[in-house]
């Protein structure tokens, strides 16, 4: 029951600020849907419309460009992969080598919950380089290097505990995963199965521990 210093709930359409931000966040869900999907040249803004139930008129709102739509895609993915990394790389519980372990096998469930349709936004994009607009080029290549940093703290973490030799250089070892690693999502998005990143995995594995 409402007291009488309450003002009275509003009905109908929810304030401005919220219906846009909802309309982003339903073309942005579509587009990384689509796009891990198909990529980007095969996928056209209307289809990204159609899917998000958005207004064409909210798109260029937000976008202005598909090109700045790709942009945003591109950092939100980033993202949302690096604070995956993050919750496995931070782990304290897990030896070092345990918890990339545990990205291995949390990005092949996450593959595997959508049939392996879809694959790495960073890397079906970099597939399609010469098709995109220019300056996406420093974006994907400063993406991957975020992930490959990531990755050489933890592997250097792995060394410092005696899990990997002394002889290896984190840092290139970190280079080879994201290399080997962006291949076999690929492969297993052809293939729709798991088993080339398994492959990928245990070799890398059998590489940095001898």
């Amino acid at each position: 029951m409402q007291s009488g210093n309450e003002k009275p709930r509003r009905r109908g359409r929810p304030p401005v600020a919220a219906s846009d931000q909802i309309a982003r966040k339903a073309l942005m869900r579509a587009g990384l849907v689509y796009l891990t999907e198909r990529g980007y040249s095969s996928v056209g803004v209307d289809e990204i419309l159609r899917a998000s139930g958005v207004a064409k008129g909210s798109f260029y709102y937000h976008f202005g460009s598909k090109a700045a739509f790709g942009r945003a895609l591109i950092d939100a993915y980033h993202d949302y992969f690096a604070a995956k990394l993050t919750s496995w790389f931070e782990k304290a519980d897990l030896a070092p080598l345990d918890r990339l372990r545990g990205f291995i096998s949390d990005a092949e469930l996450g593959m595997a919950q959508h049939g392996f349709r879809r694959g790495c936004l960073i890397g079906n994009l970099g597939q399609e380089m010469a098709a995109l607009p220019p300056e996406f080029s420093d974006r994907l290549i400063s993406v991957l290097e975020d992930w490959q940093w990531r990755t050489a703290v933890c592997l250097r973490l792995a060394q410092e505990a005696g899990q990997i030799p002394a002889q290896h250089d984190p840092d290139e070892l970190a280079a080879f995963f994201w290399i080997g690693w962006e291949g076999a999502v690929l492969r297993a998005k052809l293939e729709r199965k798991a088993e080339p990143l398994r492959q990928f995995a245990d070799g890398f594995l059998r590489l940095a521990t001898h």
